[in-house]
């Protein structure tokens, strides 16, 4: 089953963010896209999201899509490790989860900065990105 991550490619956390995943991946189960990319811009709209908003990223898992809090926590389910645990956040109701994955997402840039440009990964990570 497809599995892919779409995130903010000039976002610091964000970056942190796949790295960490793609250490607790070793069967290497995603694929990667920047929000910003080619095939990050032709993914959302083939999935009717917005192409020029960048404060959530996207999980798509076979034929289903997440956003915000439940896409990090079922990501966080199918890591390598005590991450699964996780998921049994998923019992707070979104909203509430959604209220501090939005402050964490607005506040991102100020907090752990930006970069000028996507991420170039090394060779054998490449593989994983979509072009």
């Amino acid at each position: 089953m497809e599995r892919i991550i779409l995130f903010d490619g000039v976002c610091n956390f964000c970056d942190g963010a796949v790295q960490f995943i793609i250490k607790r991946d070793p069967k290497a189960h995603f694929s990667f896209a920047s929000l910003q990319s080619k095939s990050g811009q032709d993914l959302l709209t083939k999935w009717d999201l917005p192409t020029d908003t960048f404060n959530s990223m996207v999980y798509a898992k076979g034929n289903r899509i997440y956003t915000k809090s439940t896409a990090a926590l079922k990501i966080a389910r199918e890591l390598k490790g005590g991450w699964p645990l996780l998921y049994a956040l998923i019992l707070i109701p979104k909203p509430i989860r959604d209220i501090v994955y939005d402050l964490i997402a607005k506040n991102r840039y100020k907090w752990f900065g930006q970069k000028d440009e996507c991420m170039v990964p090394s060779p054998d990570v490449r593989k994983r990105f979509l072009s």
